[in-house]
């Protein structure tokens, strides 16, 4: 039966079954359902099913359905997992509870003024453009050590890296550089992951894995 409930915990299984090989605890790793273009009344089968993080592409999207849902349901957290533009900061600053694109100093000004005035300090991930491509958002590996100086010296408390491969490639390696960038950086959390390749990520490391079509059901693409 393809329910909610049901392709919830084929991914959790799925999920601990690879953690064993990988010597890892499958509570270690958070499941973010990324609910974009979704409405409330596809969200909430999964969250009567136990899933209490999802993840958003859009600020003003989120701020449509979200308010409400949280209201609701004061334990869910809201990640905010595509591109976030400066003038957006006060919104997304107020509406979630981690933010997954932080890429660039002009966002991390914008995002540090707007967690001192809210005094709200939200976790943040940096966006690594792990396959260096242009038209993708992203920190470039080689401007990576001094953005993350600049992150440490706020306080944006950092969660860790993210990325999203080259489509229409093999993920392993660019998780597997992920993962040893942050070791270099003395960082543990690794966004990293979605529903074709969420399996490979667990095993390489990943702490969060972003997942909307094997909970969803939506028409994009493997990797949505």
């Amino acid at each position: 039966m393809d329910n909610a409930a049901t392709r919830l915990a084929e991914v959790h299984a799925n999920i601990a079954r690879v953690c064993k090989p990988a010597r890892r605890e499958a509570g270690d790793v958070t499941l973010i359902a990324v609910s974009k273009t979704h409405g409330p009344e596809a969200i909430q089968p999964l969250i009567d099913a136990g899933q209490r993080v999802f993840g958003e592409n859009r600020v003003q999207e989120a701020l449509v359905k979200w308010p409400a849902l949280k209201a609701a349901h004061p334990d869910i957290e809201l990640h905010l997992i595509g591109q976030l533009q400066s003038n957006k900061a006060e919104e997304a600053v107020a509406l979630f509870d981690c933010i997954h694109s932080l890429d660039r100093p002009s966002l991390l000004a914008a995002l540090a003024k707007a967690m001192d005035k809210a005094g709200r300090k939200v976790p943040c991930f940096v966006q690594v453009n792990i396959g260096d491509e242009p038209q993708k958002g992203g920190c470039s590996v080689a401007e990576l050590p001094a953005f993350l100086a600049a992150v440490r010296a706020t306080e944006i408390p950092l969660a860790g890296l993210m990325c999203i491969p080259p489509a229409d490639t093999e993920a392993a390696p660019f998780f597997a550089f992920l993962a040893k960038l942050a070791a270099d950086h003395g960082l543990e959390g690794l966004s990293m992951g979605m529903s074709g390749d969420y399996e490979t990520a667990v095993m390489l490391g990943a702490t969060h894995v972003r997942v909307g079509t094997a909970l969803f059901g939506q028409r994009d693409g493997a990797r949505g």
